[in-house]
């Protein structure tokens, strides 16, 4: 190994690396304000590369079905509760705007000649398509469920995580697809290093992303309501600050940052229906690393796994998956020896 072959593993790393951030920073997030692993982070990234490759391919993207599903089951729910607590029921303007969006979109959609359209116009339809998905699910899965145990809430995890997959496949079929770089350029330093444009594209918009969301959760009040939601359930509550709120919010946020995920390694790489299992589960190894309560941590954490597994490519290019994978155990051992073990009481009858 050459220090060419070096540098070009570590482009390949960290490029990787930007994206697992990425989704353990959403992980990360969803787990300390919900409790909720949420193991379909990935599915966000598949859902947006896939729904972007059949825009620029002038196909309608299949997925607004599910949103339109999702959408009616969210106006019966809360249909529901409204006849359950004995209230009026009351249509209101942002019931009905909820409601009506996704046929107006999936009008959109009919409409445009798609395969035209600018690719910063083809991005903001996968994001108008993809990202409301995340409240929705909160709504329809989580919201009922938010005072139960982590053990529950995770079994609804994978439970949805097996659902989004098997509805990928009936939306995109089991065809992978591939998008246009965003940037189609390559700049030489010299003759040892090559730095692919796209590349470049992917770990600066994460870097960009990463700022952002720092900027959020410190500068703004929405954020320092999380924040204070993550710290104390209870004192947020009895604060003012509405734990549903900070639940869809928070899954918005995890499904833009699992959909720019997906828009920025789609030109790399061909992903498939279930593609995004392993790049949510690879994000989910780098959080661990961070030990699920530091963003700094998980996003070192993030880029490690992505050099090694770049570097495993080269040296056991058919095991670099069990060598990603095998970092979590000394990982859980080293904190399960420093943590201390507290014995959970039993519930009193």
């Amino acid at each position: 190994m050459n220090a060419q072959i070096v540098l070009l593993l570590a482009q390949d790393g960290l490029t990787n690396g930007a994206i697992y951030a990425l989704l353990a920073l959403s992980i990360l997030l969803v787990f300390t304000v919900t409790r909720v692993l949420f193991i379909p982070q990935g599915e966000f990234a598949a859902y947006s590369a896939l729904t972007m490759a059949a825009i620029q391919a002038g196909k309608p993207a299949a997925l607004v079905w599910l949103l339109m599903a999702f959408a009616i089951c969210e106006a019966l729910a809360d249909l529901w509760v409204m006849y359950r607590r004995g209230a009026r029921v009351r249509v209101s303007a942002l019931w009905l705007c909820k409601l009506a969006y996704p046929f107006a979109l999936a009008a959109l959609f009919h409409v445009l000649p798609l395969a035209a359209l600018p690719m910063a116009v083809q991005a903001l339809l996968t994001l108008a398509l993809v990202v409301p998905m995340g409240p929705q699910i909160y709504r329809l899965f989580y919201q009922p469920i938010a005072t139960a145990t982590p053990l529950v809430l995770l079994i609804v995890s994978i439970a949805l995580h097996l659902a989004l997959q098997g509805l990928g496949l009936l939306a995109f079929g089991a065809d992978g697809g591939r998008t246009t770089p965003f940037v189609d350029a390559t700049l030489s330093l010299g003759n040892t290093l090559r730095i692919n444009g796209q590349a470049a594209c992917v770990v600066l918009m994460s870097a960009l992303l990463i700022v952002a969301l720092y900027l959020f959760f410190g500068r703004t009040m929405y954020g320092k309501a999380l924040r204070a939601v993550a710290y104390n359930r209870v004192g947020a509550r009895l604060m003012g600050i509405s734990p549903t709120f900070a639940g869809k919010i928070t899954f918005f946020f995890a499904a833009l940052v699992g959909a720019v995920s997906g828009l920025l390694i789609a030109p790399i790489t061909t992903l498939y229906f279930d593609s995004g299992f392993l790049l949510g589960l690879k994000g989910f190894v780098g959080a661990i690393i961070g030990g699920l309560v530091s963003y700094p941590a998980a996003a070192a954490g993030s880029v490690l796994v992505g050099l090694i597994e770049s570097f495993s490519s080269f040296y056991a290019s058919a095991y670099k998956g069990v060598i990603v994978f095998t970092l979590i155990i000394p990982v859980l051992l080293w904190r399960s020896l420093k943590s201390r073990h507290v014995e959970e009481e039993e519930d009193e009858a």
